[in-house]
């Protein structure tokens, strides 16, 4: 099994008829989410923010092709409706239902396909790979692959699936994702460790610099194990999230390629965190990959931008494949150039050309590090977001 059919009491099941489809994910237990901080947020979201206080699910339903933004009283009260139908195929109050919502903003519902949609998955909600993999399909838009990420501990198992590909910045996290555990944990526990997942996985992912209007991450404890160490839990919850972000990453709109930014030697893991976001959200870096150009200028540039306080000139700068690496800039001396250093250059150029490039920035300032993810800038990006509504 890939991901969320490994944790006891959950089931799923996923409809798609051309744009439009439904997942819908049973598991009840304690719950926990984080939302998008752009002001212009889906009327999902917004009821779920009043509805999450409560801190128990036994569902998820989403639906994709239409983000239910922009919609007002109307658009609000379509989404309480999408709680009421999968409260009703679930056995449970519509208050007990997570209910989100990805595609085009500004548009009105079609609740009468939703509706059927709801019902149609309710009679295919089982445990089993292919239940996860329709469900995970069911809510792509410019998607190219589902993405799941499970980590298994000897006491308990944390997986999930998220969708994501463009209008990705981080401003909570990252589009929608949806994980589970198994685990025995409180509401006000596991709120406090998704928040830290979520600072450490999907608010590091920039794909083009915009936050969407509908970013959601649900998280469920069936309980069906005991309580775990919560060091332990947030471990692996953190391995399943930054999984998930990078699979995000790597499927950008239009991308080829996944850009992983390792800042270390700060003063603070924040301080870390917000140059690396800088630099793999810089479209100068982003275009300067896609070509295969080792341009690190555009990287101490964007690094300097970033509103942190280090010295450049005690900054290294390099590029690996994961296998080979380059040092391009070593504390204010230049290793890589065309006129002086052109083989380095060329050899960075070389380990550009695969699918993954990580940028190393080595500060000169403390001990904390963070990690960051992206992917190139292309012309496809632009096709398909030109042409997103027509």
């Amino acid at each position: 099994m890939k991901s969320i059919c490994l944790v006891e009491g959950v089931r799923a099941a996923g409809v798609r008829e051309g744009k439009y489809g439904i997942a819908l994910i049973a598991a009840s237990g304690t719950a926990a989410a984080v939302f998008t901080k752009n002001l212009v947020s889906a009327e999902p979201v917004r009821l779920m923010r009043e509805r999450m206080m409560a801190g128990t699910l036994d569902g998820i339903v989403v639906n994709a092709g239409n983000a239910n933004v922009f919609t007002g009283e109307q658009g609000y009260a379509d989404a309480c409706r999408m709680a009421e139908d999968a409260a009703a195929v679930l056995g449970t109050v519509p208050e007990r239902i997570g209910v989100a919502s990805t595609g085009v903003i500004g548009r009105y519902m079609k609740m009468d396909t939703v509706t059927r949609q709801i019902r149609e998955a309710g009679a295919m909600l089982r445990s089993d790979d292919s239940a996860e993999t329709d469900a995970a399909r069911a809510i792509m838009t410019t998607d190219l692959t589902e993405k799941h990420a499970a980590v298994i501990r000897d006491n308990f198992v944390v997986a999930g699936i998220t969708k994501g590909s463009g209008m990705i910045a981080p401003n909570m996290g990252t589009m929608l994702a949806f994980v589970y555990t198994d685990a025995t944990i409180g509401a006000p526990d596991l709120q406090e460790a998704l928040q830290m997942a979520v600072t450490r996985s999907f608010n590091r992912v920039v794909v083009d610099g915009d936050t969407s209007t509908n970013d959601c991450l649900f998280c469920t404890a069936t309980g069906y194990r005991e309580t775990p160490d919560m060091s332990v839990f947030q471990e692996a919850l953190e391995e399943v999230c930054i999984s998930l972000a990078r699979q995000i990453a790597a499927d950008g709109e239009g991308a080829t390629k996944l850009i992983e930014v390792r800042v270390s030697g700060a003063s603070t893991e924040e301080d870390a965190a917000t140059i690396a976001r800088t630099v793999v959200g810089s479209p100068l870096v982003k275009t300067a990959v896609y070509g295969n150009d080792p341009n690190w200028g555009r990287i101490i540039a964007a690094a300097g931008r970033a509103g942190v306080d280090f010295d450049p000139f005690g900054a290294i700068i390099a590029v690996t494949d994961g296998t080979r690496r380059v040092v391009l800039a070593d504390k204010g001396k230049i290793c890589a150039d065309n006129v002086m250093y052109p083989e380095a250059l060329a050899e960075a150029a070389s380990l550009m050309g695969g699918s993954e490039v990580i940028f190393e920035v080595l500060l000169d300032d403390g001990t904390a590090s963070a990690t960051a993810w992206g992917c190139d800038l292309t012309e496809r990006y632009v096709e398909i977001n030109g042409k997103y509504t027509t």
